[in-house]
């Protein structure tokens, strides 16, 4: 549509969110360890680093990161040298009923490219045994092992399978030989994380209130500007947050009305992006414009008049 100034996608915004290393370590720390400080952000590096120790796998590492929302390495001295694991961050805003299928994608895309970059060192069989050579790899190379992250921002419980065998339709005499792959999914709108960084738990606490869909929107939008003024929460949580639950943030408005106004920037451009998507959708499915002023209406709870401005400013005619 012309004329309309684009705000970043959220995935966009997601993204920049959790490239913070205090972030991620504190996310990563919540899921695998209860909240325990066991990762710690100055061992997180990024995979397009310019560092001697990512540097070896820089020629995967550019291919995975072109496939993942956020992927790091986790570096660590230990007694037997430097240990390495690749951390990767997954955001979802709709239910993904292949989740599963496509987390084993990434993962396997992560040690596909380990494997080929290792096997490009091997060009003819010295030093190698018969069985090494033909497998380009030797008995002894070691991969980095590969943990991923799956954040759902979606409004509807999460009904999907959580694991490949979820996703299958197995004979229950066979189940135990076929083999399983499990995902790790945080659902932003009720979890249980154990949260030490402020930011992330002002995060997950207002999509919590967001996403709550058992109350009406007057009350969430309530709750929600209530919980920005009394924490005082982060411009970058604010943002997060409306990028998280589909809403096209005008940055530039929210600076400019300050912190004191920040949700209400929020509200209002997070109903506009909600309307717009309505339209787009209503249009694309050749509903009328009368119907789509109903369904504007109803998933908005707005008024008709509202209605008309909204499909006067994203109708066909701007189109």
């Amino acid at each position: 549509m012309a004329g309309k100034k684009r705000s970043p996608k959220p995935d966009i915004i997601l993204k920049n969110y959790w490239r913070n290393n205090e972030r991620f370590a504190d996310l990563f720390n919540a899921v695998l360890f209860e909240g325990e400080p066991v990762i710690q952000p100055e061992e997180l590096e990024d995979l397009d680093v310019e560092s001697s120790t990512i540097l070896e796998h820089r020629n995967y590492a550019e291919g995975i990161a072109a496939l993942r929302d956020n992927i790091k390495v986790r570096k660590r001295s230990t007694a037997h040298g430097i240990e390495l694991v690749m951390l990767g961050n997954e955001s979802q805003e709709h239910i993904n009923y292949a989740m599963p299928m496509r987390v084993m994608g990434y993962d396997y895309s992560a040690y596909k490219k380990q494997y080929d970059s290792n096997a490009a060192k091997y060009n003819n069989a010295d030093g190698m045994e018969e069985d090494e050579y033909l497998s380009r790899m030797k008995r002894t190379d070691k991969f980095l092992p590969v943990i991923t992250v799956t954040v759902y921002y979606g409004r509807k419980p999460w009904n999907g399978a959580m694991s490949l065998h979820g996703m299958l339709d197995i004979p229950e005499e066979l189940r135990r030989y076929v083999n399983d792959y499990r995902m790790l999914l945080v659902e932003a709108r009720k979890n249980d994380l154990i949260l030490h960084n402020a930011n992330n738990a002002d995060l997950f606490n207002l999509l919590e209130i967001l996403l709550d869909g058992s109350r009406p929107a007057g009350e969430i939008r309530g709750r929600a500007i209530e919980y920005t003024k009394d924490r005082r929460v982060d411009r970058a949580v604010i943002v997060t947050a409306a990028g998280a639950v589909d809403n096209r943030i005008d940055c530039n408005a929210l600076e400019q009305r300050g912190d004191v106004d920040m949700y209400n920037v929020f509200e209002e451009t997070r109903i506009e992006g909600r309307a717009e998507e309505i339209i787009e959708t209503g249009y694309e499915f050749g509903l009328s414009d009368d119907d789509i002023l109903g369904r504007l209406q109803k998933k908005l709870t707005i008024s008709l008049e509202m209605a008309q401005r909204y499909l006067s400013k994203f109708g066909k005619q701007n189109v």
